[in-house]
């Protein structure tokens, strides 16, 4: 019980320093960089330089602090990616902090409430983040990352993973992979026992301390599946259909939702 506690104190002080971090990125930091730094490509890359190592320190943190427990497996596989996507289930509140701290330049998909975060919105747009809005430009727009050698990080699902219920997946990361011809570098996370849910607030710990499983996997090549048809959207569902079965293979049936959204 009195380490039960203590995580929770842990937890609130680590997000505290998270939000205070934020603000000191937001505040200091982006426009520190923008004053040095004339070029707007090498601004946002040192913007993301800048997150990654916020990022990893803070995970750190909240493992020196006994709030959590983490293991990313094939951090060096991640980080030697160049021109793809990084596709990855989320479980939890922090899947995009693990896997961006081991990334110093990384592109984001992210969703319209994060740029009204005053936490995190001056952040994501200096580092050139993508909205999920899907613009119409939203192709060429990741086509212009691609060939700068930039990675795109994905959360198909759109949204945290419920537990015990069956992940509903849509088809924004396989559309870009199949219209951009880019190949998908598969992320799966695992959390035991589950821990900052949507269903939960960050104050309900569990009894015993999480444990983050980051691991790597293999690329999925995107040419097969464009090559089995000539159809873009006909290559983009199949594309779609193997990658819930990788991501999830403890479901023998996902939900594959419409190709409007992704984060």
């Amino acid at each position: 019980m009195i380490n039960r506690y203590w995580r929770v104190l842990a937890t609130g002080f680590c997000f505290s320093v998270f939000g205070l971090g934020g603000l000191f990125l937001s505040f200091i930091v982006v426009p520190a960089i923008k004053v040095v730094t004339r070029n707007q490509t090498q601004r946002e890359y040192r913007v993301q330089g800048a997150i990654q190592r916020s990022f990893d320190l803070f995970c750190r943190l909240m493992k020196f602090t006994g709030a959590i427990d983490y293991k990313i497996i094939g951090a060096d596989l991640l980080k030697q990616d160049r021109n793809c996507l990084i596709v990855a289930n989320h479980p939890s509140l922090i899947d995009y902090v693990l896997i961006a701290s081991q990334l110093e330049r990384c592109d984001c998909l992210v969703k319209s409430a994060i740029w009204a975060n005053p936490f995190m919105k001056h952040i994501v747009k200096a580092a050139g983040y993508i909205p999920n809005e899907a613009p119409d430009d939203l192709l060429s727009l990741c086509e212009h990352r691609f060939e700068q050698g930039n990675v795109l990080l994905v959360f198909p699902e759109g949204t945290r993973t419920t537990p015990g219920v069956t992940p509903k997946l849509q088809r924004g990361s396989a559309q870009i992979a199949v219209r951009t011809r880019r190949d998908l570098r598969l992320i799966h996370i695992s959390v035991s026992p589950s821990f900052l849910t949507k269903e939960k607030k960050w104050y309900q710990v569990p009894t015993i301390k999480p444990f983050f499983l980051v691991e790597v996997k293999d690329k999925v090549e995107v040419e097969p599946f464009i090559e089995q048809t000539t159809s873009p959207t006909i290559a983009a569902r199949r594309l779609q259909q193997h990658l819930a079965k990788t991501l999830f293979p403890e479901n023998t049936e996902l939900k594959v939702g419409p190709s409007g959204k992704t984060t």
